[in-house]
């Protein structure tokens, strides 16, 4: 079976490119966060339904294996979907450990991946699968009055995403989103604030033009370093990248530059997700002395995301009358009606005070025998747990 990492990292792609098409600007998301959530509903998913988010977690060849083995296993009267369960065991296992890793408290970062199910209190759903949701997500299945009291039940959907989230994010959910005929809704949060390995100087960081194409520029403060980076010239896609790691080298920030203003766009559609992981892998970049200008910022933002997830072909998932969620209720007509997901990211100059003193010495212009990486136009950047593989999450800096 393929890896989580190379899992959620083609998944991620491709839904970054969806979203993209949606969205003219800054783009911040967490692949791997909204893989869990689906994780989770594949855990009641049957029939067309379970087909369908089985292929953002396993290749075709996985999928096709999976179900031959259990079928090939089924014994008695034992139901296929229980088989099939326990053959996708390994998925939600992974996503179990993932989620434990990336829930470990630390000195050196703030991150918060929380999910949850929000269902009609009048559906039965089914113990088996709150176990298992349980188990390997570390989510609950919360009852809701949403056929007597929407409104009320939105407020507590929102009120809970505040305390998740140290109340960055408010009012996920805006007034007259849900109504009584909701049935079942996923929510997922992501915020992140990390230390760098080594901090920006805060002396060093200057206004300077931030150029959304040739003739366009914003002001945007510019934090400057120089400092020895992973880095990698793409001759074939006339960029450049680099990974710049977090205290403690649990997490990795990844910037890819393309060396035209312009040059954004052919930039993404030259990429697979395929060499995101082999250009990231241990041994593929080079330790290399940068001269590196890195935009201070922060990106908050939030997702409906049927619309972007249906085009990657999960529509059915969320179709009132087709969708299969009999693993999770006995009644009929269950769908998830809501799939909403919101991030926040900060990116700073902070650091931790040795991280500031290893930082001192270095100025901001460039000197011979340094890379220049001076990200003054618009650019990709992800964030990646090295231990895993898996990218947490993905974006696209397109205007201050």
């Amino acid at each position: 079976m393929e890896s989580l990492g190379a899992a959620t990292t083609q998944f991620g792609f491709d839904l970054f490119k969806e979203l993209s098409k949606r969205n003219s600007g800054n783009v911040f998301f967490s692949p791997a966060s909204i893989s869990t959530a689906i994780g989770m509903l594949l855990l009641g998913a049957r029939g067309a339904t379970a087909a369908q988010l089985q292929k953002v977690l396993f290749s075709e060849k996985d999928t096709e294996n999976s179900r031959t083995k259990a079928e090939e296993k089924e014994v008695g009267d034992l139901p296929y979907h229980v088989t099939k369960i326990e053959k996708t065991e390994e998925i939600h296992h992974q996503f179990q450990m993932l989620l434990s890793e990336l829930s470990k408290l630390n000195n050196y970062y703030e991150l918060k991946i929380a999910n949850r199910l929000f269902g009609e209190k009048t559906y039965l759903f089914l113990q088996k699968y709150l176990d298992y949701v349980e188990k390997y997500y570390n989510a609950s299945l919360e009852p809701v009055d949403f056929i007597n009291a929407a409104d009320e039940s939105r407020k507590k959907i929102n009120s809970w995403v505040e305390s998740q989230t140290h109340e960055k994010i408010k009012d996920l959910f805006p007034d007259a989103t849900l109504s009584s005929s909701t049935k079942l809704v996923l929510v997922n949060v992501v915020s992140f604030k990390g230390q760098w390995d080594r901090a920006f100087k805060k002396e060093h960081t200057k206004e300077e033009a931030f150029w959304l194409d040739k003739g366009t520029s914003k002001p945007v403060m510019m934090m400057a370093q120089r400092r020895s980076c992973s880095f990698a010239l793409l001759e074939d896609l006339q960029a450049k990248l680099l990974g710049i790691p977090y205290k403690n080298g649990d997490l990795s920030m990844f910037l890819l530059l393309p060396d035209d203003v312009d040059g954004l766009e052919e930039m993404i559609n030259k990429i697979s997700p395929e060499e995101l992981v082999e250009w990231t892998s241990p041994g593929q970049l080079e330790d290399r002395p940068v001269d590196l200008r890195l935009p201070r910022f922060e990106v908050e933002d939030s997702y409906d995301l049927e619309a972007a997830l249906a085009a990657l072909g999960l529509g059915g998932a969320f179709s009132e009358r087709g969708a299969d969620y009999s693993g999770m209720s006995p009644h009929s007509g269950l769908h998830a009606q809501k799939f909403l997901h919101r991030s926040f990211v900060a990116v700073t100059e902070e650091g931790t005070e040795a991280a500031a003193a290893t930082g001192a010495g270095f100025g901001v212009t460039s000197v011979p025998g340094h890379e220049t990486f001076h990200c003054d136009h618009p650019f990709l950047f992800f964030i990646r747990h090295n231990g895993s593989d898996s990218i947490i999450f993905f974006g696209r800096f397109f205007s201050p």
